[in-house]
């Protein structure tokens, strides 16, 4: 048995399968868990969401902003122009795949792998104990009766820092933002949803949101996708960046979260090293490099 962790996909199907091979996936005894964004701007999006729907309790995946889009557009949101979601939009099974896909978590955390799984990022004030809170209430919107207008209200960058006193939509929309589109933040917290590029690229005053001082989710191993520019390093021993930018020509990465060395066939890729900055709190234990297994993948014409 072995459990790894998928960057994200964005409807890359082929690469995905190529990648499972490579790893001899077999789902009677293996898990896999999905980062989010697992559709849009591929060219086989459906094929996608089938596949990943159809694993069952093999795969566990979590919602990135791109599977919050294609929610969006299903409630009849008319902005967003430029997606390759038709297929899923037009397909016979389009009401079942978006039920399956309102009933993903935002987070994901296992107490004995050891592991949290976000999409994008969390701000400093948030702990484990909070950010599953967090989740957890937009989680039961999505779920609930209150779907309908939670679409029409997710959208937009303000509140752009937390706080505990936030209520409706605005809460809602910080608790998204954080969870599925977050990158630099100042070291107060407060977000900035513009700059995307790599470390150095964005502007005075920003940091990336896992290297604030004394956040205090600084104790956790956190596994996320979204930011495919980071080139899957980071400057946390304890923290993986693992969108390596499929979509854009690079590699669609699994990480090995558990330690049975009896499993793969192929060798494991270098861990990328952390670049220089903060060190994790002294509170953690050494932190063993993960496997990683990558396929490179063909940029989009």
């Amino acid at each position: 048995m072995a459990t790894y962790a998928i960057g994200d996909i964005q409807g890359c199907f082929d690469a995905l399968i190529s990648l499972l091979e490579k790893i001899a996936f077999d789902p009677d005894k293996d898990t896999l868990w999905f980062a989010g964004d697992l559709i849009n701007r591929g060219d086989k999006s459906l094929e996608t969401l089938r596949f990943i729907k159809g694993l069952g309790k093999s795969a566990i995946s979590i919602l990135g902003n791109h599977d919050l889009t294609l929610l969006s557009i299903c409630e009849g949101n008319e902005k967003v122009k430029n997606h390759t979601l038709d297929g899923i939009l037009e397909a016979p099974d389009r009401e079942e795949l978006i039920l399956w896909l309102r009933h993903r978590p935002l987070l994901h955390h296992d107490e004995k792998l050891g592991y949290t799984m976000i999409h994008a990022g969390l701000p400093p004030q948030w702990d484990l104990t909070t950010a599953q809170k967090c989740a957890c209430e937009v989680e039961n919107v999505l779920q609930g009766d209150d779907y309908p207008q939670f679409m029409a209200n997710m959208f937009g960058d303000e509140p752009k820092k937390w706080n505990k006193d936030l209520q409706g939509w605005a809460r809602l929309r910080f608790i998204t933002n954080c969870l599925t589109r977050m990158r630099y933040c100042k070291p107060g917290g407060k977000l900035d949803f513009k700059d995307k590029g790599p470390i150095g690229s964005q502007k005075d005053g920003y940091i990336p949101w896992y290297e604030i001082p004394d956040r205090k989710s600084n104790d956790l191993k956190i596994i996320f996708g979204h930011w495919s520019t980071l080139f899957g390093i980071t400057s946390q021993s304890n923290v993986y960046a693992i969108d390596t930018g499929c979509l854009w020509g690079g590699t669609l990465t699994a990480m090995k979260l558990d330690s049975d060395k009896s499993k793969n066939s192929h060798e494991p890729v270098d861990s990328p090293e952390p670049t220089d900055s903060p060190e994790p709190t002294d509170s953690l234990e050494p932190v063993k490099k993960p496997e990683l297994y990558t396929i490179e993948c063909e940029k989009p014409v």
